[in-house]
């Protein structure tokens, strides 16, 4: 939505004297993306053709990082300073086993550069900021209300995610900073739990920002990881009581492919059962890399059955960004 029709409640937003940093000077380092995607790209069915979030300066240069997911397959893409300019920016690298992406501006930001944590960030109980594009009114007062494994349905798993309360709402590639101003994370989902009452609460899962500088070098030079690419297999699923069901395929996937089908309940990957979804992800990438055969024992209508997959590069399947 348009900035101008919401803010943080006045009572949720950060007090600058509660803190040892410049905080509006930190606050004018996130800008807003809004990224454009061809209609044929193979996430534009999932994830839409227009997308807008944030993303934060991280070197003088113009580098922003943001949650990958913004700038997957995007030819076009715009970021707005906090005094209002518009400047082109270029989709420069996502990695999918962190979910964070970088974006280049192609033009001068005069910006702040925010340093990057390097040692693992905030705990649980620490007060921290969260923060998207707009400055003070759309930077929220939030706790670390936990730091532990996140596994999701797209064949995506943290070992030790962050989760902050209460959450944002605009949380995509919003920034995470700390005591000190660095920044601690990137926004990537909101969520729904219950709280030892039974009453909901709404967290955001945000991806620690101490995984990129291990990459950095990696994402600049080959927009990737230079490792060989987990194996992939085009498969969404979820959990329940009984253990980890499918509930879609990624169109020409290699699960469609090999005739999964929605409703099959995943029992084990080669001799390896799982019983959820980190068990399921970590068992498939423990086969090897990209390419690789992966077998799943399924159970479809009371019957178990064994198929074979031959897994593919993720990366394969997109659009490669417009160099220019």
């Amino acid at each position: 939505m348009p900035s101008s029709e919401w803010e943080i409640p006045s009572d949720l937003q950060p007090d600058p004297s509660e803190h040892e940093f410049d905080l509006d000077q930190v606050l004018r380092s996130v800008v807003a993306v809004k990224a454009l995607v061809p209609a044929d790209g193979f996430t534009a069915q999932t994830l839409g053709t227009e997308r807008a979030g944030s993303g934060v300066v991280i070197r003088p240069d113009g580098l922003i990082a943001t949650i990958g997911y913004l700038v997957t397959e995007a030819e076009t893409i715009w970021l707005t300073t906090h005094d209002g300019r518009a400047i082109p920016g270029h989709a420069l690298a996502y990695d999918f086993e962190t979910g964070l992406g970088l974006i280049q501006a192609l033009g001068r930001l005069d910006l702040p550069a925010l340093p990057v944590d390097a040692e693992g960030g905030p705990q649980p109980g620490d007060t921290c900021v969260f923060a998207s594009a707009g400055g003070r009114k759309h930077a929220l007062r939030c706790t670390i209300a936990a730091r532990q494994e996140f596994a999701g349905y797209w064949e995506y798993m943290l070992e030790d995610a962050i989760f902050t309360a209460p959450a944002h709402p605009s949380w995509g590639g919003a920034g995470l900073f700390g005591g000190d101003g660095r920044l601690m994370g990137i926004g990537s989902l909101v969520m729904q739990q219950q709280d030892g009452k039974g009453r909901r609460v709404d967290l955001n899962m945000v991806v620690p920002a101490s995984l990129l500088p291990p990459i950095l070098g990696d994402l600049l030079a080959y927009g990737r990881p230079n490792r060989p690419a987990r194996p992939w297999l085009g498969l969404y699923a979820t959990e329940d009581e009984g253990g980890v069901v499918v509930s879609s395929m990624a169109r020409n996937g290699p699960a469609q492919k090999a005739g999964i089908q929605e409703g099959d309940r995943v029992l084990a990957v080669g001799s390896a059962r799982v019983s959820d979804l980190a068990g399921l992800w970590r068992a498939v990438w423990a086969t090897g890399a990209a390419g690789v055969k992966v077998r799943l024992s399924i159970l479809r209508d009371g019957t178990e059955s064994e198929v074979a997959l031959v897994s593919a590069d993720r990366r394969s399947f997109l659009k490669a960004p417009r160099l220019h």
